[in-house]
């Protein structure tokens, strides 16, 4: 079940890494800009920046418990109709941010529908696309390089986004954003799939999407992995709102923590693509097992030692390198436990885990910031998790399950 489906002539391998990887870019890059449009929204419509947290954390969790929906309906009936759509509601939502006046308007705009459009826009509809369209022995670093298009998506966009809140209004800002998010929709016709999306293979399997549920969470190693995914959103989350604050609380500038965080999407195409190219060449599990250690580690080193601008920049390209570079392996196991009739679908799952990981380190950052006075119960519970998702992954088995194995035999 593993078997490339047949693309059309034009279809090129690097055509479609291409178009894929400035999707993913897209999808991933304005979406990332949205908090240089707190202050001034918030001071134009006279609101408390509660609103507009309350409508990113809806946004967040909206994304997540989508995903696995819009991964089945990308499954079934291909990925060029769930980019569309979602690259639409995408756009329709940063454009009606210009015009929201009420708090409920927010929620809709910047929350539900920006929500489900990147759900349907995201780079795990690419990554699906990729496990389809692409040779076996492209696809980790496919999913490597998709999701380092990402971040370079945030790299690339958090400029952008400053010089154009300078040289026009955020109202301006936000409207050619909604534009540029449209350039998804002709670029998503190089991820076409053949009508016919089942192989000789799955044809053999037979299987359904509720068979899929069933056997993908009835198997214990796809728990274990999905259980370690919501570690990496725990900790991505958390470090990607509170670190900026926890700089300034040790006495650095506002500024730093910017570029910190800058300097975590930069370095995270490297670790993106790296461990996509390491994922061919090594288990899998043990890749994830060392980036959730090293991760614990460099906390455990970086809360440990006095904050300076010098520690605080290495730290944030040593966590560049770990950050995302969960995706390609995870992904790669999906596809090679279940094959790729029902990839984007599963790793929708593993998604939705990453995003409620998420929403608990923010969530959880503030409360005992709050109760305590600082963040050093929430770092050790980072690192208590990294080292916990480390054990989680060890005892992962790389094997197709059963029927894969059978169908590919056939």
């Amino acid at each position: 079940m593993n078997a490339t489906l047949q693309r059309a002539a034009w279809q090129s391998i690097p055509l479609i890494l291409i178009c894929g990887c400035l999707i993913a870019m897209l999808g991933f890059g304005p979406r990332s800009t949205l908090g240089f449009f707190l202050t001034p929204m918030s001071s134009a419509n006279g609101w408390g920046r509660d609103v507009f947290a309350l409508a990113i954390a809806i946004q967040m969790l909206i994304w997540g418990a989508a995903q696995p929906l819009v991964g089945a309906i990308a499954d079934r009936f291909g990925p060029v109709l769930v980019l569309c759509v979602g690259a639409i509601l995408y756009a329709v939502g940063f454009a009606w941010m210009v015009f929201a006046s009420t708090p409920g308007e927010m929620y809709l705009s910047a929350g539900l529908l920006i929500g489900f459009g990147l759900a349907g826009s995201s780079f795990t509809v690419v990554i699906g696309a990729f496990g389809k369209l692409l040779p076996a022995e492209w696809r980790t670093f496919s999913f490597g390089l998709g999701t380092a298009a990402g971040s370079f998506g945030q790299f690339l966009f958090s400029p952008l986004a400053i010089a154009l809140n300078s040289a026009f209004d955020w109202h301006t800002t936000l409207l050619i954003f909604a534009g540029v998010i449209l350039f998804m929709l002709p670029l998503s016709l190089a991820l076409a799939l053949p009508r016919d999306l089942e192989t000789a293979a799955q044809r053999a399997a037979q299987q359904s999407v509720g068979a899929a549920l069933r056997e993908a969470l009835g198997h214990p190693s796809f728990v274990l992995l999905v259980l370690g995914f919501f570690t990496c959103g725990f900790q991505v989350f958390f470090i990607t709102v509170h670190l900026p604050a926890y700089l300034v609380d040790r006495g650095l500038s506002a500024d730093l923590g910017a570029f910190v965080i800058g300097m975590v999407g930069l370095f995270n195409i490297i670790g993106s693509i790296g461990a996509g190219y390491l994922s061919n060449l090594m288990p899998k599990r043990f890749i994830l097992a060392l980036i959730y250690f090293l991760r614990a580690v460099a906390v455990a080193v970086f809360i440990s030692i006095p904050a300076t601008a010098t520690s605080s920049i290495i730290f944030g390209a040593v966590m560049g390198l770990l950050w995302l570079s969960t995706v390609p392996p995870t992904n790669a196991l999906v596809a090679l436990m279940f094959g790729t009739r029902w990839l984007t679908m599963l790793a929708g799952f593993a998604f939705f885990s990453h995003q409620v990981g998420g929403f608990l380190g923010v969530w959880l950052g503030g409360v005992l910031f709050e109760r305590t006075g600082s963040y050093d119960v929430i770092w050790w519970l980072f690192i208590l998790l990294g080292i916990l998702s480390a054990l989680i992954n060890l005892p992962i088995k790389e094997v197709p399950v059963a029927r894969q194995a059978a169908a590919a035999a056939v």
